[in-house]
C-alpha cells in the first residue's frame, strides 16, 4: 500500500475518491454489459475459398413479391437464415421499411419518406406497381417487421439504416430490438460513418456492418476502429485489394457481397470465400448452391 509522507489536502482527497468511485462504477458496468457478438457468433464459421456462403434475401424475396413489404420479407424469413431490409424515419419519427429517398418509383408520390407523417405514408400503396395481386400492400413499420421476425426462431436480419442517423434516432431502433428480444439476431448496417458511430455510442454491443463500395488498403484497422463485425461490399472491391479478404478473416471479420444475381457472380465470390451473398434471387441462389455445393 502506498503511504503519503504528508496527508493529501482535502481537494486532492476528494479527487482520489472520485477516481476510485468512477473506476469501480466502470468495472461494474463492464461486468454487467454483454460483450459484442463476433462475426462467428452471428454468421457461423468464416468461409474458406469454395465454401458455400450464406444467403441474404435483399429487401426480402424481390423475385416473388414487392420489395420491403411484409409479403416479400415473410417469404424470405420462412426460407432463409437472413433477410435484409432498409429503414428510414417518417417526418414524425416512426421507423419504416423503405429503400429509396423518393417514394416515386414504388408509390408514384413525389415526396420523400421524411416529408410525410406515418399516417400519410401508411395510405400509400407499395404493391400495385409490382403486380395486381399485391395491390394494397402498405409500407411496414420496423416494429411490425421485428414482431414477425421474433416469431420465427431461426430468422435473422440485416437492417440498413439509410442516410445519417443521430444517437437519439438510433435509440428508437435499439429500443425496438430490445423490446422484441432480438439482441444478437439483428445486425445493423450503414454506408454512413455518422450512423455507425451513433450506433457504437448508443449500443456498442449491437452487431454492425459497414457498407462500403471500395475496401480500403487496410480494412482491418478500419473495422477495429468502428467496432464492426464485417463489411458489405462489391465483388469487384474484394478482388481489387489483394489479401484483404484473408486479412479480414484472420482478424475474425466477415465479408458479404451485394447485390449479386447471376451464376457467374455467385461462382466468382464463392471461389474467393466470401461469407455471405446478398441477392434479389434467393431461391435461385439456394438451388444453385445445392447443385454446386451439395450438402449445404
Amino acid at each position: 500500500m502506498t503511504r503519503f509522507a504528508h496527508p493529501p489536502r482535502r481537494a486532492v482527497r476528494v479527487l482520489l475518491a472520485s477516481v476510485a468511485v468512477t473506476a469501480t462504477a466502470a468495472a461494474l458496468l463492464l461486468a454487467a454489459t454483454p460483450t459484442t457478438a463476433s462475426a462467428v457468433d452471428v454468421f457461423g464459421a468464416l468461409r474458406m475459398p469454395g465454401t458455400a456462403a450464406f444467403i441474404v434475401g435483399h429487401r426480402g424475396d424481390r423475385a416473388e413479391a414487392p420489395e420491403n413489404t411484409m409479403a416479400s420479407l415473410e417469404r424470405a424469413m420462412e426460407a432463409l437464415d437472413f433477410v435484409e431490409t432498409d429503414v428510414r424515419l417518417s417526418r414524425d419519427g416512426v421507423p419504416v421499411l423503405f429503400h429509396d429517398t423518393s417514394l416515386e418509383r414504388v408509390t408514384g408520390s413525389r415526396h420523400s419518406v421524411d416529408e410525410l407523417d406515418f399516417d400519410e405514408l401508411r395510405r400509400l400503396d407499395v404493391g400495385a406497381w409490382y403486380g395486381a395481386e399485391y395491390a394494397g400492400e402498405r409500407i411496414p413499420t420496423l416494429d411490425e417487421f421485428l414482431e414477425a421476425l421474433a416469431s420465427r426462431e431461426t430468422a435473422r436480419a440485416l437492417v440498413e439504416l439509410k442516410a445519417d442517423w443521430t444517437p437519439e434516432e438510433v435509440r428508437t431502433v435499439i429500443d425496438l430490438v430490445e423490446q422484441h428480444g432480438l439482441r444478437g439476431r439483428i445486425v445493423l448496417q450503414s454506408f454512413s460513418l455518422e450512423t455507425l458511430f451513433a450506433v457504437q455510442q448508443v449500443s456498442p454491443t449491437t452487431p454492425r456492418i459497414m457498407l462500403i463500395r471500395e475496401l480500403p488498403a487496410e480494412p482491418v484497422a478500419l473495422a477495429e476502429r468502428l467496432g464492426v463485425i464485417g463489411f458489405g461490399t462489391t465483388a469487384a472491391s474484394v478482388t481489387a485489394v489483394p489479401g484483404a479478404l484473408e486479412a479480414l478473416h484472420e482478424a475474425g471479420i466477415a465479408v458479404l457481397c451485394y447485390t449479386l444475381n447471376t451464376h457467374e457472380s455467385w461462382q466468382e465470390v464463392s471461389a474467393l470465400g466470401v461469407d455471405g451473398i446478398i441477392t434479389d434471387q434467393p431461391s435461385e441462389l439456394d438451388q444453385w448452391l445445392a447443385t454446386t455445393a451439395p450438402g449445404t
